[in-house]
């Protein structure tokens, strides 16, 4: 598989339970010779995460730390009704944001429910990716997903830290299968991520890159794969 230059879903010691600064996530991404990072913190719905009045004041971060170029995001909650966990006005501050179900303030619907949410979701303009869709504690209609991803111009998330935990994730592997050859079948760009909590853990994708590899993904849909795609894809200057 063609290297992979970036890595845009990781949290700091800002979202509570994480364990770096935005410049140690940087130093590493550095000694890993990736190009780009994003920094996305939880939103709202997580326990111990940041005051949305922290997403007004990103201008104030060097957009290049230690050679890496650095661009802002946020992990925003699905909420039941098809809600986001965080308000427009913060939203609007962010280069970038992503949605994803968290067990810690979302009640399973079954995957009709689950999906229909995810998809309200998805419709916000500035919404560019759907972090860890793998876990059937909270089963996904795929096929649906998918071909909601085409339209409303948003990519999947191949998740690293999912697969670590595939033991806590259930049917984790089979899903990201069923996901990847739909993505194929209908051209819907992925993004693949370490959703680092810590500085050892950034632009650790190996497990990831491996389920890929076995699946013969084309790798043309891989975000990060070029850096010139993934920043187009998401918007940035």
């Amino acid at each position: 598989m063609k290297r992979l230059i970036a890595d845009i879903h990781m949290h700091t010691i800002a979202s509570g339970h994480a364990y770096g600064t935005i410049r140690e996530m940087a130093a590493a991404a550095s000694e890993k010779d990736l190009q780009l990072i994003g920094i996305s913190e939880h939103a709202p719905g997580i326990p111990g995460t940041v005051n949305p009045f922290y997403y007004s004041n990103l201008k104030v971060i060097p957009r290049v730390i230690h050679g890496v170029e650095v661009i802002h995001g946020c992990e925003i909650n699905v909420l039941n009704g098809g809600k986001l966990s965080l308000e427009q006005e913060f939203i609007d501050c962010l280069d970038y944001a992503i949605v994803g179900i968290h067990g810690l303030c979302y009640q399973n619907e079954g995957a009709e429910g689950n999906t229909t949410n995810l998809i309200e979701c998805m419709k916000n303009e500035k919404v560019k990716l759907v972090s860890h869709p793998d876990d059937d504690h909270t089963p996904l209609d795929y096929p649906r997903l998918v071909q909601a991803a085409k339209q409303y111009h948003v990519a999947l998330e191949v998740n690293n830290s999912s697969l670590v935990k595939k033991d806590q994730r259930l049917n984790c592997y089979e899903n990201y299968q069923t996901m990847l050859a739909l993505c194929q079948q209908y051209q819907v760009p992925i993004a693949v991520d370490s959703d680092a909590h810590d500085p050892s853990w950034v632009g650790r994708l190996n497990l990831a890159c491996e389920l890929l590899d076995s699946t013969g993904f084309d790798e043309s849909l891989i975000l990060n794969a070029d850096l010139a795609r993934l920043k187009s894809f998401l918007g940035v200057a």
